[in-house]
């Protein structure tokens, strides 16, 4: 397996399992703890990697939410310091991953095949990677492979926003064409669910053909801007990598 092949073989499992504690009890108890709201407790948590930065700061690393609301909850939540918000949403992802990942032996490699891609990759255009990579990483495996794949899914988010903005597909244009299906979009079935779930104003327009075509170039371009990172691993361990993330996710989200 290819680093190319190996993105699209892991990019779904990575991006599930890396943000699978986003909503979970164990941050929902954060929230009642010090009374945010989740989409406070989320952006000083996930954004608090950056340190105790101004607003547009964090407007510039979550492009797929509507600015202004960005705003609204990074300032909203500045009663938990920046830092100790992280540290606290870390430790979240960290317990999510001793309750979900429990039993997965595999729980050690998958951390260290992760950590070694992380390692090794570059951090252009990637703050939050950079931030979530800088974190501590916890000793117990389950609690470090959780860690890591929340890392990789930065470092794909990253890459994501770098390919969305280069071929001028706008935020909410590129959340109502979405990955897979892309031409198929309904209102009120479609993708316009996900666009309110991150609070962007409606009325939705119908996405143009053109914003379709370039939506799916950039998927590609994201793909191309990932692999690279896999370059570390030899093939043999690629495809375990591959084959672990499987693992994980039936643990994490058992049918």
């Amino acid at each position: 397996m290819d680093p190319r092949g190996t993105v699209a073989a892991t990019k779904a499992a990575i991006w599930a399992l890396g943000g699978g504690f986003m909503m979970s009890r164990e941050v929902k108890a954060l929230c009642d703890r010090y009374a945010l709201s989740s989409r406070e407790m989320y952006f000083r948590g996930r954004c608090g990697v950056l340190g105790e930065v101004h607003p547009d700061v964090v407007v510039a690393a979550s492009i797929f939410f509507p600015a202004d609301r960005v705003r609204e909850w990074w300032e909203g939540g500045r009663k938990l310091p920046a830092d100790e918000a992280a540290s606290l949403y870390a430790s979240a992802c960290h317990q999510w991953g001793r309750r979900r990942l429990a039993g997965f032996e595999g729980a050690g490699r998958l951390a260290e095949l992760l950590a070694a891609v992380a390692d090794g990759s570059n951090v252009f255009c990637a703050p939050l990677f950079a931030g979530w990579r800088a974190m501590p990483r916890p000793a117990a495996d389950v609690e470090r492979a959780a860690h890591m794949l929340h890392v990789m899914r930065e470092h794909r988010g990253a890459q994501h926003t770098t390919a969305v903005v280069a071929c001028g597909v706008g935020p909410l244009e590129a959340t109502l064409i979405g990955a897979q299906g892309a031409g198929a979009w309904d209102p009120q079935t479609g993708n316009a669910s996900v666009a309110r779930f991150l609070e962007w104003p409606e009325p939705y327009g119908t996405p143009s053909r053109d914003a379709v075509e370039r939506r799916a170039r950039a998927e590609e371009i994201t793909d191309d801007l990932v692999a690279p990172a896999f370059g570390v691993l030899g093939e043999a361990e690629r495809a375990e990598l591959a084959d672990l993330l499987i693992v994980a996710a039936a643990t994490a989200f058992p049918r």
